[in-house]
């Protein structure tokens, strides 16, 4: 079983479960904190949650390390892992990460909650914000009213300035909104490029 049978299986699954909620984003390889680590599935709506798929090919060595990114920037996580995963990763994951087993059945691949997400304790408003673009931060300091002195700046600063202008949970609103509006999500500038 691959990592693109799995993510095909997974994302028929999401598309069911969000079918009557227009206003739902699916993001495959979201960079989070300036492309530090790619989530494989983030779907944006009233919250900002993750999948991160563990196919029998995969190894957990990355895990670690994605457990640190993905729980600094993400509202809920959830490890979609084969049978040949899971009692290692219900070990290391938080205790508010989800658990999919994703197992054969007659050739194709089947999904079995094994544990919920929780919502995630500790956001971290600096690492939320680097979703944004330069422009769109910028944007959204304007609108905070706060912008003064740092059209200028690289954008580490205006990130800086961003998240300490409201709460989190205000910040992730305007953030998920504005992956939402974003246009061509590839055609343009990744915000892990460059400092503009």
């Amino acid at each position: 079983m691959r990592d693109r049978d799995i993510r095909s299986a997974l994302r028929t699954e999401l598309e069911k479960a969000y079918k009557d909620e227009a206003d739902t984003l699916f993001i495959d390889e979201l960079g989070l904190c300036t492309g530090n680590a790619r989530v494989d599935i983030a779907v944006v709506n009233g919250s900002l949650s993750g999948y991160e798929i563990k196919s029998e090919r995969d190894t957990l060595q990355r895990l670690p390390h994605q457990i640190e990114i993905y729980s600094k920037a993400l509202d809920q996580v959830t490890v979609v892992a084969s049978v040949l995963h899971i009692e290692k990763v219900v070990k290391i994951i938080p205790e508010w990460w989800g658990l999919i087993e994703a197992f054969d059945e007659e050739g194709h691949v089947k999904l079995r909650t094994i544990r919920k997400s929780q919502a995630n304790p500790s956001v971290d408003p600096f690492s939320l914000v680097q979703l944004l673009w330069r422009d769109e931060a910028l944007s959204l300091l304007r609108e905070f009213g706060v912008e003064k002195g740092m059209l200028s700046k690289p954008r580490r600063a205006i990130w800086e300035k961003l998240s300490q202008a409201k709460s989190t949970d205000e910040l992730g609103h305007f953030v998920r909104q504005q992956l939402k509006v974003r246009g061509n999500w590839r055609s343009v500038q990744s915000p892990m490029l460059g400092d503009g």
